[in-house]
């Protein structure tokens, strides 16, 4: 292991040569930026060591490989990261401040990887970590983002959308990989032909094509040497200039391959509002979906001849709808390419294919205009034809004359194509991502998918790794927890349960609340000098930090906010108990009314930070650009943890265990993982509030309920409300506000009025917040209880989930390195 062999003098040389040969400079000269790069380069050294090793333990033991395919994986920075699962954090920090060299400077010189925006990708980032650190062998495929989704900027309040370019300095972590780059095709027309055999061949023609190139970065697993892939693909055009085209003067056509191979891969999610916009996604999900199954495919034939067992060795997990083109992809390569009929290749492609769901709501569930898959994939689209046509068939003998059944399950109906039906019927398996998230699919979202085929269905509750999150992130205390009960809890979080036997304990209650203060100044200092507010670490950190969306509920909390405001403004002499509400949140750049919430946001704080007159008694902070190297700061100084969605709508979330493992009480509703969160740690150390999963499905069957009830019978909410259009909170533009007042209560509209129960709630939300308030005046009893939801969050590791995902689906085996 690296720290065993770790020598200081080697190390300092190693980082001195790297800045010399890099960068023509002495360690006395070099920017903060190039010795970060010298740094890490140092590192990557041993890192890659590590990795050929795990390459010939691989090539030595023939094992089964998992390909996790995603659109996302938001890694974080690498460097402390990989540190720390060197077990060589502590020795490297030495080795700098040796040569006066800050590490966190250095650390901050990093840019965070614009590989994912939300959970999933967080998902994916953690699920690699563990599965490297747990020794099982994997791929993450993805896509090499060259501005990620934006870089957010808060201008006048508002989301202004700005290109990340994360590779300006390029990423010192990664290999290009130019031979082994594959060919993707797009477009043109099928031309069916028999060969020599009688057999019959179909073959693309007229198509554009690009050159997926990959790009490698390791994925260290935690002190065991074991090093995994995560490949990410970039495109190039395969002639990038056309001189006789330019000759002619048809400059565009001169270009035209190289433009197609840019834009692939410039940004993440691009807007879909238009119909240019879907035609890229579409491009970017075949693109990395065709590049790493053909990868798959050839990996294995290196080694195995008989491609008909290809699923011993090999399976995919389809993380959400996004990657579901892996499963006709698959099929056209087994049987365009490798010759198989299709009663073979779909028995290949169903014992390889796994499928993720990250959503109840059935809208969200990805679905194609029919004209532009066809168009953009013709030999795909042909396939997927044919397996909807025998789908349907399957439906129609166990559903006689059910139409209805067709309706709910067909994978191409109602000129649409439907990736979630297409991802279940190829899949061998189907998994939620919390226990009352799978509980709703089968009841709910794929009721009819759950009926027919029960035995596909599973639950698999998401975790995060502790590793980032707790001993990178919160270091302090890491190091408090690893001295009480010893380093255990690293590999095994479980065994953080043992910290409960100090929860009653004054001296470790002072200790742990201590460390709470100290990171709390910590972010205190960040906001002051990014945000250019003052915060008091000893007010409430309340903290709602997740990709907005109205489901979430942000709205929920500014308007609470709003009422607070109202309440201290009315009674200047009242109890209340300081509190700083902190939000982090993108919106995605074409959802108008997330963006607006932002503002909203934004306007309250401008008017309540300013209010002197409450005497800093609230204070409202909008983070900008929220990524995970700020979220790590945030989660440590976090006491209460906003965990509000409308029940029955999030699948799990993962913001929720982060904080829980961090100190942080939930308040929230009982949805998503909230409810083993709970489960876990008890009721009375947790704040729920709200309606449950079941009272929310009910009004909806029911066609929702009246706000305006609420409205005209609360005199707080209706205050809050009117502020929306009366110019309070906006005199340049008493209408701004209008959209969200309306989206509340205007009944009127083809819009179902407040369709997220915003003002149902909002009197429990009201009572759930004096809770909060009331517990942590009391301070030997909120100690006690942030200690409690340390020492249960043992169950939301990631480690849990990828040893259930591997025993219970993918059925991997362990690969364990020589000992050197």
């Amino acid at each position: 292991m690296y720290n065993e062999q770790f020598e200081k003098e080697k190390f300092k040389a190693s980082v001195k040569d790297s800045v010399k040969n890099l960068f023509r400079k002495t360690i006395d000269e070099a920017s903060p930026l190039q010795i970060f790069q010298a740094v890490a380069y140092a590192v990557k050294d041993v890192i890659i060591d590590n990795w050929l090793e795990t390459q010939k333990g691989f090539e030595e033991e023939d094992p089964k490989f998992l390909y996790y395919l995603s659109m996302e994986f938001l890694m974080g920075r690498a460097l402390g990261n990989n540190l720390v699962n060197l077990r060589a954090y502590t020795e490297v920090k030495e080795s700098l401040e040796e040569l006066g060299i800050d590490i966190n400077l250095i650390e901050d010189m990093e840019p965070d990887a614009a590989l994912g925006n939300g959970g999933l990708g967080r998902l994916a980032a953690c699920f690699l970590d563990s599965l490297a650190t747990l020794g099982y062998p994997a791929y993450g495929c993805g896509i090499r983002y060259h501005y990620g989704m934006f870089k957010q900027k808060i201008e006048n309040g508002y989301q202004t959308e700005v290109p990340d370019y994360w590779l300006e300095h390029g990423n010192p972590f990664e290999l290009k990989m130019s031979e082994q780059a594959k060919i993707v095709k797009f477009g043109g027309y099928v031309r069916i032909a028999t060969d020599m055999n009688g057999r019959t061949r179909f073959i693309q023609e007229g198509y554009q094509s690009v050159r997926a190139v990959p790009y490698d970065m390791p994925i260290t697993g935690y002190g065991n040497r074991f090093v995994n892939t995560l490949r990410i693909w970039d495109a190039e055009a395969i002639t990038s200039f056309q001189l006789d085209s330019f000759d002619k003067g048809d400059y565009q056509k001169a270009v035209e391959q190289e433009n197609l191979a840019r834009i692939i891969c410039e940004v993440l999610y691009p807007n879909d509002n238009h119909y240019a916009g879907k035609e890229l996604r579409l491009k970017q999900q075949y693109f990395f979906i065709s590049a790493s199954v053909q990868t798959a495919i050839e990996k294995y034939k290196s080694t195995h001849e008989e491609i008909r067992k290809f699923y011993e060795k090999a399976t995919f997990q389809l993380n959400d709808t996004h990657p579901t083109v892996a499963v006709p992809e698959l099929m056209r390569i087994l049987m365009d390419e490798e010759g198989l009929n299709w009663d073979e290749a779909w028995e290949v492609t169903t014992k390889t294919c796994a499928y993720t769901n990250h959503t109840i709501m059935s809208e969200a569930l990805e679905k194609w205009p029919i004209e532009l898959f066809s168009r953009l994939l013709p030999r795909i689209y042909q396939i997927v034809e044919e397996i909807n046509r025998r789908f349907i068939l399957e439906i129609q003998q166990r559903y006689p004359n059910n139409q209805e059944k067709i309706k709910n399950m067909a994978i191409i109906y109602d000129g649409q194509v439907k990736m979630a039906h297409l991802a279940i019927a190829a899949g061998y398996s189907v998994n939620g991502v919390a226990k009352l998230h799978t509980e709703i699919l089968k009841k709910q979202t794929l009721k009819d998918f759950y009926e027919m085929m029960p035995d596909k269905f599973n639950n698999k509750t998401n975790g995060i790794t502790q590793r980032r999150f707790l001993m990178h992130g919160n270091y302090l205390l890491a190091d408090w927890i690893t001295e009480h009960i010893g380093k255990e809890w690293i590999i095994d979080l479980p065994t953080i349960n043992k910290i409960a036997l100090y929860a009653e304990d004054e001296k470790a209650q002072q200790e742990f609340m201590n460390i709470k203060y100290k990171n709390k100044i910590r972010l205190a200092k960040y906001i002051k000098e990014h945000n250019q507010i003052e915060i008091d670490p000893r007010s409430i950190f309340d903290v709602q930090v997740k990709r907005l969306h109205e489901y979430k509920r942000q709205l929920l909390n500014i308007l609470h906010i709003m009422h607070l405001y109202n309440q201290i403004k009315e009674n200047p002499d009242m109890e209340f108990y300081p509190r700083t509400f902190i939000f982090g949140a993108k919106a995605a750049a074409g959802y108008q009314r997330a963006k607006l919430t932002i503002k909203l946001i934004n306007s309250v704080a401008d008017v309540v930070n300013n209010d002197q007159s409450i005497h800093n008694k609230i204070k409202i902070v909008f983070i900008e650009d929220y990524r995970v190297s700020i979220a790590e700061w945030i989660f440590a100084a976090a006491d209460v943890s906003e965990q509000i969605s409308t029940a029955s709508k999030e699948a799990s979330g993962t913001s929720n265990m982060k904080f829980m493992l961090n100190g942080a009480l939930t308040l929230g509703t009982m949805d998503g993982a909230n409810v083993e969160i709970v489960e876990e740690v008890g009721s009375e150390n947790a704040f729920i509030f709200g309606l449950s999963s079941d009272e929310v499905i009910q009004y909806e069957n029911e066609g929702g309920y009246n706000p305006m009830d609420i409205f005209n019978n609360d005199q707080d909410i209706r205050k809050v409300l009117i502020q929306l259009i009366n110019g309070f909170y906006c005199p340049e533009n008493p209408e701004l506000f209008r959209e969200i007042y309306n989206s509340l209560l205007n009944t009127n509209s083809s819009e179902r009025a407040d369709t997220f129960f915003i003002l149902k709630d909002f009197k429990a939300y009201a009572q759930a917040q004096r809770a909060v308030e009331a517990a942590y005046r009391n301070e030997k009893g909120w100690a006690k209880s942030a200690m409690l939801n340390t020492a249960c969050a043992g169950k939301f590791t990631s480690d849990r989930t990828i040893q259930q995902y591997v025993d219970e689906i993918w059925h991997l085996d362990k690969v364990i390195l020589r000992q050197k």
